[in-house]
């Protein structure tokens, strides 16, 4: 299973599908990001920590980040990180939209209308909302403050050339969002930094397996040149819940 998921999630980091759901195809009623959906991402979801335990599980010592593609500042940045100096709102930056699918976690996903899908997390009491209705789909200016979270943009994208049309079947699809906006952030807990200016585009894509098990592969890519020396790529794993008894909030810290 496990090799499964690092497979698929490969494919999508590498291979983004090309026709937003949005559009329809030629001559295609346009539909909402409900309507348009290509998978059911509702729900209650649970991490899947399969790799990078120590990274995750744990906050880190300073210095620890092997696998970050750093430039000198975002290195000077995160060396000079030191806990017992941290705010509550530093605390919470590891929270953001940058970080927040690797923190160990719940999601909750619903609908919060017609073009907005919303993900809360009960790690952190995080929401995020991805936007459906923005077309052409752009994202917000760097300069705007949209939180931890930022501002999203949602496409539904698809393969095979063809997007679905008012009142027909709806085929295979990923979820593409691209967030902007956001406040300056941790990639990991240890102070590893993500600037105002960065951008997040993000996979969702749904796997479900044959004995009813429905799997959650979130394909996040960091791009952020005050920071970094490259894009960032990153998958992280959820498992379907049946319900939400095991939904307990609890503030970032």
């Amino acid at each position: 299973m496990k090799r499964a998921l690092v497979a698929i999630a490969a494919l999508i980091a590498v291979a983004p599908l090309v026709l937003h759901a949005q559009r329809g195809g030629r001559g295609a009623a346009t539909l909402t990001g409900q309507a348009g959906a290509g998978e059911d991402l509702t729900g209650y979801w649970v991490s899947l920590v399969t790799e990078d335990w120590r990274w995750r599980m744990l906050t880190p010592p300073k210095g620890d980040y092997p696998s970050i593609p750093l430039n000198a500042e975002g290195r000077r940045v995160a060396d000079g990180w030191d806990p017992a100096k941290e705010t509550a709102d530093d605390r919470c930056k590891a929270y953001g939209a940058g970080n927040i699918m690797r923190v160990p976690t719940r999601l909750h996903v619903t609908w919060d209308n017609e073009n907005t899908l919303k993900v809360e997390t009960d790690a952190g009491q995080q929401t995020r909302r991805f936007d459906f209705s923005q077309r052409p789909p752009v994202a917000i200016a760097s300069a705007s403050d949209g939180g931890l979270q930022g501002v999203s943009v949602a496409t539904w994208e698809y393969g095979g050339g063809r997007g679905p049309r008012a009142g027909g079947p709806v085929p295979t699809a990923q979820l593409k969002v691209v967030t902007t906006g956001m406040r300056p952030g941790y990639l990991q807990r240890n102070g590893v930094p993500y600037s105002g200016n960065a951008v997040v585009t993000e996979y969702f894509s749904r796997v479900d397996e044959p004995n009813g098990d429905a799997y959650l592969i979130v394909t996040a890519i960091v791009e952020d040149p005050q920071y970094l020396n490259t894009r960032y790529a990153r998958s992280s794993h959820f498992k379907r819940e049946p319900d939400g008894s095991k939904w307990k909030p609890s503030p970032c810290e």
